[in-house]
């Protein structure tokens, strides 16, 4: 029965079916970004009450032009207020993304440790799962990372 099942799974999709999975992807590419950036800020400001570009540039390991045109991009989308030469600070809808990126984060690094992944391991790897997982597969890393 499994074997059949696994081959099931093997055959070819409708190109329907795989355009809409390459969609997903290219559509996690473009979200990581902005969720590698407020959930970065929201650290920042947790620890320091502020986030300052400069510490967002080394945390990041890019330079601060980099950080600034990111800074740019999520101010126009309403995920950041910031003013020239000032902290960074989260907007209500950048808080919101901010909280579910950490909460997302959160349950696959527990899922990854649960699997017997060291934590270092799992901290590294979850950074690329995180922006990638659906919501249904997200419940099933959450519900085994729970299991006593």
């Amino acid at each position: 029965m499994t074997e059949t099942r696994t081959r099931d799974a093997l055959e070819p999709r409708s190109a329907e079916a795989r355009a809409e999975t390459f969609q997903a992807v290219r559509e996690a590419h473009r979200n990581e970004l902005a969720e590698d950036y407020v959930e970065l800020i929201a650290e920042l400001i947790a620890r320091f009450g502020e986030a300052r570009p400069v510490d967002i540039a080394t945390r990041m390991g890019v330079t601060a032009p980099t950080v600034a045109k990111a800074l740019d991009r999520l101010a126009r989308e309403g995920l950041v207020a910031r003013a020239k030469y000032r902290s960074v600070f989260l907007t209500p809808d950048g808080a919101a993304l901010a909280e579910a990126c950490l909460r997302r984060h959160e349950i696959v690094v527990r899922f990854l440790v649960r699997l017997g992944l060291d934590p270092e391991t799992a901290e590294k790897d979850a950074e690329g799962i995180e922006h990638h997982v659906s919501a249904r597969t997200l419940d099933l890393f959450r519900a085994f990372a729970d299991r006593a």
